[in-house]
Parts: C-alpha cells; sequence; structure tokens
C-alpha cells in the first residue's frame, strides 16, 4: 500500500489505547472522543450519534461534558477507549491500558474490553506487564528481552 493508503487503512481499521490517555486537557470527554471523526466526512448531526453512543457504551455519557482534569484515571482510560472505538475499527491496538490504574479500575477496564471483544466482534492486540490482565487473554504470547519466548499459551475465555 502506498503511505497515504495505509494511513487511510489505520485510520478507519485501528483503534489505539495508550497508557498515558494522550487527552487534550482543554477538550470535553465529547470533544476528545469526536477528535478524529473530524477528519471523516461524518455530518455534525452523525457525529454527534457517533459520540454518544459511544460515551454510552464506555459507561460515560453523563461525563460528556467534563474535562480530563474532573475525571478520575478509570474513567480518563474510558473516554480514551471511547476515542478508540468511535470510528468502529474492527482491531484495538492497547498498550498497557491498566498500567496506570489501581486494581479496581484495571478490572473494570478488563470488563470493558472483553465486552468490546464479545458483543461487538472487536480483535485486540494488548500489551501488558499485569499478569492478572495476561489471565484474561484468549492467547498470551511473552517478550524477553525483544525475542518471543515458549509457545503461545491459550488463557481460559472469561
Amino acid at each position: 500500500m502506498s503511505s497515504g493508503k495505509l494511513t487511510a487503512w489505520r485510520a478507519r481499521h485501528v483503534g489505539f489505547v495508550f497508557q498515558m490517555y494522550n487527552l487534550i486537557p482543554v477538550l470535553t470527554a465529547y470533544q476528545n472522543v469526536e477528535l478524529p471523526l473530524l477528519l471523516t466526512k461524518l455530518s455534525k448531526g452523525d457525529r454527534k450519534r457517533h459520540v454518544e453512543t459511544v460515551l454510552d457504551v464506555v459507561g460515560l455519557a453523563d461525563r460528556m461534558h467534563h474535562y480530563p482534569r474532573q475525571l478520575s484515571g478509570g474513567q480518563e482510560q474510558r473516554v480514551t477507549i471511547a476515542r478508540a472505538i468511535v470510528s468502529d475499527p474492527t482491531f484495538l491496538l492497547c498498550d498497557e491500558p491498566t498500567g496506570d490504574l489501581d486494581r479496581k479500575a484495571a478490572d473494570e477496564i478488563m470488563d470493558l474490553v472483553g465486552r468490546l471483544v464479545q458483543e461487538f466482534g472487536k480483535t485486540v492486540l494488548m500489551v501488558t506487564h499485569d499478569p492478572a490482565v495476561a489471565l484474561r487473554a484468549q492467547l498470551t504470547l511473552q517478550l524477553e528481552k525483544g525475542s518471543l519466548v515458549g509457545a503461545p499459551e491459550k488463557a481460559d475465555r472469561r
């Protein structure tokens, strides 16, 4: 693919979830989630429907007009997930999505990720150092010093 086609494919098919949220502090949760849609041809009304739908899916419809500093870490991560899924990608790439969260918030995020897989058919590739998070995966691979070690292990599905 050309660089332009690859960029368009990635924008359509891949949602990114980062450990550090990468939310824009001067934008509300709604505006942070809407941001990727501003690059599409969706009308303002369609963008509004998409944003409200995903904020509802992640359990933050009532916090859409709050700024990141007014949200807990778990809520900020759910805004990040909403932003990642607002364009309905097929694939989510998650880099330590629970790394900055306490156990309760991490479990809530993992429940949400599981729901995205089960109910919405998303494929998730997640990097984690948290054994409790890794146990929830359908398949785990281990990297050691940059190399894949051992055979892939299937985890119990929850």
